[in-house]
């Protein structure tokens, strides 16, 4: 079922929103060569802490961390440890919050040090399939528009869209109906409506598609290998334009 949500609701998740954004203008800001995922993850929950809001994974089906921290390979659901970031890595740090019970969730690929030129497109690139999928984020279209867009983007940059993990509805749960593919044929689902939250997330991979799930049973990586890049906002659509909410 699919949550429709009232101008109250949106206040409270615009909210939640600018405090993910705020963590990841902290991430932005410190993220360095030789700092551990750790490290990573303890500024952040400090931060979400200090604005009166809960980390939304921490505990989540089990997960042990606050944030999700993915470097080169790894695809999402990295978890935060000892690992110390090396110049030219890349790494996705996904970050969710709970405020007075409505989520905010978004991620953002970044550069650590100096990294190469081939990298930094990768990382462009999935940001770019964002908006390219927000272009759909209207009352009229159908929830696959946005998927066909990101899709139609990634490949023909010479990227792949991974499959096997997808975007999803947000809310009082983080993952609300609908599931949100960044892939697939146009004028397909639900028609889109206002007041409809969505969390849009591509996650692209400069070889396969085909991922592998690690014996932590979290850390999702690219099964030849290649690098891997995510971009997220949590998002509403209203009578016009969509609302980037974590931004």
């Amino acid at each position: 079922m699919i949550i429709i949500k009232s101008k109250k609701e949106l206040e409270i998740m615009r909210e939640a929103g600018k405090i993910v954004a705020g963590a990841h203008e902290l991430v932005a800001k410190s993220i360095e060569v030789g700092m551990t995922t750790a490290q990573l993850n303890r500024l952040v929950e400090e931060y979400i802490y200090r604005h009166n809001a809960i980390p939304s994974f921490k505990g989540y089906h089990g997960f042990p961390a606050s944030i999700c921290t993915s470097i080169n390979h790894q695809v999402i659901h990295g978890i935060p440890g000892p690992v110390q970031l090396q110049d030219g890595d890349i790494v996705s740090v996904d970050i969710g919050v709970m405020y007075k019970g409505y989520h905010g969730d978004a991620a953002k690929t970044y550069a650590v040090g100096n990294v190469h030129p081939r990298a930094l497109q990768l990382i462009k690139a999935v940001e770019q399939a964002f908006y390219e999928g927000l272009k759909y984020a209207r009352p009229g279209y159908r929830l696959s528009d946005i998927s066909h867009a990101i899709q139609t983007f990634v490949e023909g940059k010479g990227y792949s869209v991974v499959k096997a993990f997808v975007g999803h509805g947000i809310g009082q749960d983080m993952h609300e109906d609908p599931q949100v593919p960044n892939y697939g044929p146009p004028g397909k689902g639900v028609r889109l409506r206002p007041g409809m939250t969505l969390a849009i997330e591509p996650m692209i991979n400069e070889g396969t598609d085909q991922v592998v799930i690690l014996d932590d049973g979290w850390t999702v990586v690219t099964q030849d290998g290649s690098l891997s890049a995510h971009y997220e906002h949590t998002i509403a659509i209203t009578d016009g334009d969509p609302e980037i909410l974590t931004q």
